[in-house]
C-alpha cells in the first residue's frame, strides 16, 4: 500500500536530508546517515515487510514499521510532533515522516551500501504470489510448526504476518494449530490457493481505497476482515462467534465451526483460569443475545 504511494511521490526526487527525532530509530552507523543527503531516490522496493528506498551512490534506506509504525506525507513543512515522530525524510516538494504510537519503540531505520548489504536484511521468506504450488508446499513443510506460525514466519513466507495469516486460514477452512508436516497434499493445495486469493483481494481492495492519495488508515484490524480482530463477533460464513488464542502481544482469531470442527482451541490464560469449566465445544458455549 505504501509502495505505490511512495513511488508516485518521491521516486526520481532528491532526498535533501534525514532528520532523526528519536535516536533509537537509527540502528546502523556505517554508512553514516549523512551519506544519503543529496542523493536521488531511484526506486522503492519491498523486502519482506520492510520498505526500501533505493538511492544514488549505491545506498539503501531500510524502514521497518513493525506493528505501530506509520508513514505520513506532508506537502507543506509540518510542525514536528516529538511524541510520535521518529524521523523525517525531507524533499524539496514535501516531507515523509515515520511515526510510531505507544511507548514501545520497535520501528527501525537502517542505512546500507550495495546489494550485499541489503541482502543481509532479507529474512529469506518465499513470495507467496510468485510461488508455484510445489514451491509453496516445499517451503511450508521445510519445518514442522503449526500452520499459523509457519505462515507468519518471515523466514518461510514473505510479508504475510499475523493478520493476513488468520484471514488465509479462515478462507482455507484450516485450523491454525494444524502441524505443517501432518498436512495432506489436498490441504496444502487449498492453503496455497487461499493464500494467493486472499492476498490479491486485499491488495486490490486497499489500492482502490487509497487511489492516488497517501494511505491514512493503516491498521491490522479492518472492518472487512472475516476473523482477525473479530473476537466475539459472528463469522461471516456460518454465524458462529469468532474465537481467539492470545499470546504475548499477538492473537490468533479463528472460527471454530468453519476451521476446527466446532472445537474451541485452548487459550492458555482462560483455559487455566476456568479449568474443567472451559467450554471446548461450540455447542457448550452459552451465548448471551445482544
Amino acid at each position: 500500500m505504501y509502495i505505490n504511494a511512495l513511488e508516485r511521490r518521491i521516486s526520481g526526487h532528491t532526498l535533501e536530508k534525514v532528520l532523526v527525532v528519536n535516536p533509537f530509530v537509527l540502528r546502523s552507523v556505517d554508512p553514516p546517515l549523512s551519506a544519503t543527503h543529496g542523493q536521488r531516490v531511484t526506486g522503492i522496493r519491498r523486502l519482506g515487510k520492510r520498505i526500501v528506498l533505493v538511492l544514488g551512490g549505491d545506498l539503501f534506506l531500510i524502514v521497518h514499521l513493525m506493528i505501530a509504525g506509520r508513514l505520513k506525507w506532508f506537502a507543506k513543512p509540518p510542525k514536528p510532533n516529538r511524541r510520535l515522530w521518529l524521523t523525517a525524510f525531507v524533499f524539496e516538494h514535501g516531507t515523509l515522516v515515520l511515526t510510531e504510537a505507544g511507548s514501545k519503540r520497535r520501528a527501525s531505520l537502517y542505512v546500507v551500501r550495495g546489494e550485499t548489504g541489503l541482502h543481509a536484511h532479507d529474512r529469506g521468506g518465499l513470495e507467496v504470489l510468485e510461488a508455484s504450488p510445489a514451491a509453496f508446499a516445499e517451503r511450508l513443510r521445510s519445518e514442522n510448526h503449526t500452520v499459523k506460525r509457519a505462515l507468519a514466519d518471515p523466514r518461510l513466507f514473505s510479508g504475510i504476518g499475523n493478520a493476513y495469516s488468520d484471514e488465509i486460514l479462515h478462507a482455507a477452512r484450516l485450523s491454525p494449530m494444524l502441524l505443517t508436516k501432518k498436512m495432506t497434499d489436498a490441504q496444502v493445495a487449498t492453503l496455497h490457493a487461499a493464500a494467493q486469493s486472499t492476498l490479491r483481494h486485499w491488495i486490490e481492495l486497499l489500492s482502490r481505497e487509497t487511489g492516488d492519495g497517501f494511505p491514512e488508515k493503516v491498521t491490522a484490524f479492518r472492518a472487512e476482515m472475516a476473523v482477525h480482530g473479530k473476537f466475539g463477533q459472528p463469522c461471516p460464513v456460518c454465524g458462529a462467534l469468532v474465537q481467539r488464542i492470545r499470546y504475548a502481544d499477538n492473537e490468533t482469531d479463528y472460527c471454530a465451526r468453519c476451521q476446527t470442527g466446532g472445537k474451541r482451541l485452548a487459550d492458555r490464560g482462560m483455559s487455566r483460569l476456568l479449568g474443567k469449566d472451559w467450554p471446548r465445544d461450540m455447542d457448550d458455549l452459552e451465548v448471551t443475545p445482544s
